[in-house]
């Protein structure tokens, strides 16, 4: 395993002077060298070499960007890593590997299709990326559900990202499709007790789903910033036979709520005709006056009163 170094090389500023009078002194000592009375082969030597250093040594420079660094490598041979910002010069036979340390983010399910260059290397269709596509899975109960979730992620080691994996970008959109998933057939969509659900515990899920996440991207030098779910809802062959279970249960939630009500207000209405002793009720009369007063209060239409001439028993 490859352990990332952090080096600061020579200041640009520092030797950009030294560079340019090597180039321009060659220059001038072949212009002498040639409009002098004797020629002198060991003075052109001298100038071929200042100038052909100078031009050697221009190709180690560098400029870095915040939030942007660069991999070293001599002869295949890793030598560390330029993350602070600024203007360097590094040995010019070093490969100098470009890689941004900027907040990313994706949609699970988005392709994302590679530029396209002519024979010459020229670009000429830039990289593009295709909206995300929710994911079908089965989830615990076996209900198929479509899924997507978007991650936000940066690269905090160099070495890792570049030498680990082969493409680390595209390894962190696998790696967090198949979390997604995972995670999403461990738990049911929709849960009746206290257990975790994909709808009714986003904020536990999301968590999960971001440490899952975070643990199989460890090896690629990524640290996941967050994880959030921004698309959940039944597959289209079920959602119908689903809406109508979800509306039976809010019905029979809200009846529930209605005949509790209602029977608290029964019994209160009992007992306040009872201790002010409006009226007294016998055992069958107050039988009906219970069945009228839950019919009023648990029935989903207006009542029509009817009005009794006689009493009870006639």
């Amino acid at each position: 395993m490859i352990v990332e170094k952090e080096v600061q090389p020579t200041s640009g500023w520092v030797v950009l002077p030294i560079i340019s009078a090597l180039v321009f002194g060659g220059i001038g000592l072949l212009v002498y060298n040639a409009n002098a009375y004797s020629f002198s082969l060991t003075m052109l030597f001298i100038a071929l070499l200042m100038v052909l250093s100078g031009i050697i040594s221009i190709f180690g420079f560098l400029a870095i960007a915040p939030n942007d660094s660069r991999v070293l490598l001599l002869f295949g041979d890793y030598r560390g890593s330029v993350k602070t910002s600024g203007f360097y010069w590094v040995n010019p036979f070093m490969a100098k590997k470009k890689l941004s340390l900027r907040v990313r983010n994706f949609e699970t399910g988005s392709t994302t299709i590679p530029a396209k260059k002519n024979e010459a290397g020229i670009v000429v269709e830039k990289e593009s990326h295709s909206s995300g596509r929710p994911s079908k899975v089965n989830d615990r109960d076996g209900n198929p559900i479509d899924i997507s979730a978007v991650v936000v992620w940066k690269v905090v080691d160099t070495a890792e990202a570049l030498f680990e994996v082969d493409d680390y970008e595209h390894f962190v959109q696998t790696q967090s499709e198949s979390a997604l998933r995972v995670l999403a057939s461990r738990h049911p969509y929709d849960s009746e007790d206290h257990e975790i659900s994909l709808r009714g515990n986003t904020l536990e899920v999301c968590d999960q789903l971001q440490q899952d996440i975070q643990e199989r991207l460890e090896k690629a030098g990524v640290s996941v910033i967050e994880a959030r779910i921004s698309h959940l809802a039944y597959s289209p062959e079920i959602a119908a036979a689903m809406l109508q279970r979800q509306q039976a249960q809010a019905v029979v939630a809200a009846r529930t709520k209605i005949v509790e009500g209602a029977v608290g207000m029964v019994q209160m209405a009992l007992e306040h005709l009872q201790r002010d002793q409006i009226v007294e009720l016998d055992s069958e009369r107050r039988a009906a006056m219970v069945s009228n007063l839950l019919v009023v209060l648990c029935s989903d239409r207006h009542t029509q009163p009817v009005v009794n001439a006689g009493s009870i028993y006639h």
